[in-house]
C-alpha cells in the first residue's frame, strides 16, 4: 500500500502506522497485540457497533468510541485500558447479564461463550442489578434449529450472516426497548419460515440463543435398548473436524479414533458415509453424462446439501428440475443399511436404528423428509448428530478421543475412494464428478486426478476445463448462498452458461457446516485459515489413497454386480434418487 495511505496514531502510548482503513480495534490488535474485548464484532460481516463492550478512549472526543466502527486517522491518540474505561466495559457486561438467565452450568454454551468469556475479561464477578428481565418463551421443537430469545444479547450476529452470508434474510429485531427479540418474520417458528436449517446462525451466536435439536438422548435410548441392532454413519467432513473438541492439532485427520470411541459407545457397527459418497458420484456422473448427451435440463445441479435443497425449494423453484435426483450420501447409505445390509445380516429394517454423523444442522430436516422415509412412514435416518454432539457424547463417555488407537470401518458399507473424502470440502462433489465423467467421456484415467480448477475456499468460482480437443465444460462452484446467488441468477437471465453448477449452503462446504465444534481460540467462524486447514486434511487424506476415483473403488462395484443393478438403473433409481418441489413458508403459502 502506498504511502500515503498509511496513518500515524497513538495507541496507549505506542506510535503505530497502520492503513486509513483499519478500524481501531484491528490497529490494537495487529500492530500491538491488544485484543479489545468485544461480542457484536465479526470481521466477515458487516459493523454494527452495537454492544458497546470494545469501547476506547479518543483523545479530543468527549465520549467513548466504539473500535470496532472507528476508522484510525491521523495524529489520533487512543486508550484502550484505563480504570474508566475498564469500569465503562464492566457495566456494560453487568447490565447484559443481568437481563440474561441465570442458567449457565445447564446451558449448551457452558465453557464456550463469548458471554461468560468476556465476563471474565473484564472483571465482573456480581450481579449488581436486580430487578426484572426479559422473558420470552423459548421455541425448542422445531426439526433443526432451536431458539431461546432470553439468552440473546441483541449483537446481530445472526441476522448479518443470514443476510449478508446466506442470502436468506430470515431474520431481524423485532419489538423495542426490553422486549426487543430476534426471530423470523411475524416471529414465526424456524420450521414455518423462510429457514433453510443451516445453522450458521448457531454458529455465529455468541451465546446459546440459537442451538441444534438435540438427538443425543434418543441415541443413549438406542445404544441401551438390547432389542436394537445400532449403526453409525460418519460423513466426511467430520474426519477433518472431530479432534478439534479434544485439543488436537487443526486440520488432524481423526477417523480412526473416531471409530475406536463410536465403537467404545456401544455402536454396533461403524460405517463410512464416504462409501456412499462414492455411490452418489457414480450415480451423478452417469445422470450429467445422459444429460450432456440430450442437452436436457442443464447446468446439473449438485443436490448432497441439505441446506442448499431448502434453498432451492424455497427461493428458486424455477431451478428444481435442474437439480440432481441422487440422494445425499447420507440418505443412500441409510437407504442401503435398511435394505440391503438388513437383508445382508438378516435383521428386520424396523429393528436397525441408523445414527448419522453430519458437520451439518440442515440434515435433522433432512432425515425427516417424507420423501426419504420407509414405505411405512418411518425414517431410514433414525437420529443425525452434530459433531458437536458427538464430541460431547464421547467426553459425557469419559473418553480422551486423541489417545485412542486407530480402528477400521465395517465393511461392506466403509471402504471408499479419495474422491470421497474431498466431499467435504467446496468444490470436492465436482472435482469427485469430473474424475469419474471425464474417464467415461475420454475412455482412459485422467493422468492428473486433482483438479484443482474448481476448488474454491474463497466462495465463488468458475472455470472452463477442457476435457479433449473436442470438449470444454463450463462449470460453477460456490460456497455460502450469497453467492450461489450470483451463480444461479446469471442462469436464469440467460446470462451465462454452465453445464455443472456445484453448491454448498455453507462458507467452506461442509467443514464449515453450522454443526461443526466452535472455532478454537485464535480463529472464528468463517475464518478462512481454519476453513483452509480442514480442507487440507481431506485432500491429505485423498492424496494417500490407492483409489482416488469414485468408479474404481472394488466395493462399489461389487453392490451394483451383487445388488444394484446398472447405475441408474431401476433398482439403483429406487433406493438411491429421489424428488423435490417447491416449498413455501407456512406464513406466504
Amino acid at each position: 500500500m502506498s504511502q500515503e495511505n498509511m496513518v500515524t496514531l497513538t495507541i496507549d502510548g505506542v506510535k503505530v502506522t497502520v492503513p486509513e482503513t483499519m478500524t481501531i480495534m484491528e490497529a490494537a490488535e495487529t500492530q500491538l497485540g491488544i485484543r479489545i474485548p468485544r461480542l457484536c464484532y465479526h470481521p466477515d460481516l458487516s459493523i454494527q457497533g452495537s454492544c458497546r463492550v470494545c469501547i476506547v478512549e479518543v483523545k479530543g472526543i468527549p465520549f467513548y468510541q466504539a473500535s470496532c466502527a472507528v476508522k484510525v486517522a491521523q495524529g489520533m491518540e487512543v486508550e484502550t485500558n484505563n480504570p474508566a474505561i475498564r469500569q465503562a466495559r464492566r457495566d456494560i457486561v453487568e447490565l447484559l447479564l443481568d437481563n440474561h438467565p441465570r442458567a449457565c452450568l445447564t446451558c449448551d454454551r457452558d465453557g464456550n461463550c463469548e458471554l461468560q468469556n468476556v465476563a471474565y475479561a473484564t472483571g465482573v464477578r456480581e450481579r449488581y442489578f436486580a430487578g426484572e428481565r426479559k422473558r420470552f418463551p423459548i421455541e425448542n421443537t422445531n426439526l433443526a434449529v432451536n431458539r431461546d430469545p432470553e439468552k440473546c444479547i441483541l449483537c446481530g450476529r445472526c441476522v448479518r450472516i443470514c443476510d449478508e452470508v446466506q442470502g436468506v434474510h430470515n431474520l431481524s429485531q423485532q419489538g423495542r426497548g426490553f422486549h426487543t427479540f430476534v426471530a423470523p418474520a411475524h416471529d414465526e417458528c424456524m420450521d414455518d419460515s423462510v429457514c433453510i436449517q443451516c445453522g450458521q446462525c448457531v454458529a455465529a451466536c455468541p451465546t446459546a440463543a440459537f442451538t441444534e435439536q438435540d438427538h443425543t438422548e434418543m441415541v443413549w435410548q438406542a445404544l441401551a435398548d438390547p432389542t436394537k441392532h445400532v449403526v453409525v454413519q460418519t460423513a466426511p467432513a467430520i474426519r477433518a473436524t472431530i479432534g478439534e473438541g479434544f485439543g488436537m492439532p487443526l486440520g488432524t485427520p481423526a477417523a480412526g479414533k473416531l471409530i475406536t470411541a463410536l465403537r467404545r459407545l456401544g455402536f454396533d457397527r461403524v460405517f463410512d458415509t464416504n462409501f456412499t459418497a462414492d455411490l452418489t458420484i457414480v450415480e451423478e456422473a452417469n445422470e450429467f453424462l445422459q444429460r450432456f448427451a440430450n442437452n436436457d435440463r442443464l447446468p446439473l445441479l449438485t443436490s448432497c446439501s441439505p441446506g442448499w435443497v431448502n434453498f432451492l425449494e424455497k427461493f428458486y423453484p424455477e431451478l428444481i428440475p435442474n437439480a440432481s435426483s441422487c440422494r445425499s450420501p447420507m440418505a443412500m447409505m441409510s437407504s442401503l443399511l435398511k435394505t440391503y445390509y438388513a437383508e445382508k445380516m438378516g435383521i428386520a429394517p424396523e429393528d436397525i436404528f441408523v445414527v448419522a454423523i453430519m458437520p451439518c444442522t440442515a440434515k435433522k430436516f433432512e432425515c425427516n423428509r417424507p420423501e426419504l422415509c420407509m414405505p411405512d412412514g418411518t425414517r431410514e435416518t433414525d437420529a443425525v448428530l452434530t459433531t458437536r454432539e458427538t464430541i460431547w457424547m464421547i467426553k459425557n463417555y469419559g473418553i480422551d478421543l486423541s489417545h485412542l488407537p486407530d480402528g477400521e470401518f465395517d465393511s461392506p458399507l466403509g471402504e471408499s475412494s479419495g474422491g470421497a473424502d474431498i466431499f467435504g470440502t467446496t468444490g470436492g462433489v465436482m472435482e469427485a464428478a469430473l474424475r469419474v465423467a471425464v474417464e467415461k467421456v475420454t475412455g482412459k484415467v485422467p493422468e492428473d486426478m486433482e483438479f484443482k480448477e474448481v476448488r474454491a475456499v474463497e466462495g465463488l468460482r468458475e472455470r472452463e476445463l477442457k476435457v479433449n480437443d473436442e470438449l470444454t465444460l463450463r462449470v460453477g462452484v460456490a460456497n455460502g448462498l450469497t453467492n450461489a446467488k450470483h451463480l444461479l441468477d446469471s442462469v436464469i437471465s440467460g446470462e451465462k452458461e454452465f453445464h455443472l453448477i456445484e453448491v454448498m449452503a455453507c462458507p467452506g462446504g461442509c467443514i464449515g457446516g453450522g454443526g461443526q465444534p466452535y472455532p478454537p481460540e485464535g480463529y472464528r467462524i468463517l475464518d478462512k485459515r481454519l476453513l483452509a486447514k480442514r480442507a487440507e486434511a481431506l485432500y491429505k487424506i485423498d492424496e494417500g489413497k490407492k483409489v482416488r476415483s469414485s468408479g474404481h473403488n472394488p466395493a462399489i462395484i461389487n453392490l451394483y454386480e451383487e445388488y444394484l443393478g446398472e447405475p441408474g438403473g431401476e433398482k439403483a433409481h429406487r433406493l438411491l434418487h429421489t424428488h423435490y418441489a417447491p416449498r413455501l413458508p407456512r406464513g406466504i403459502r
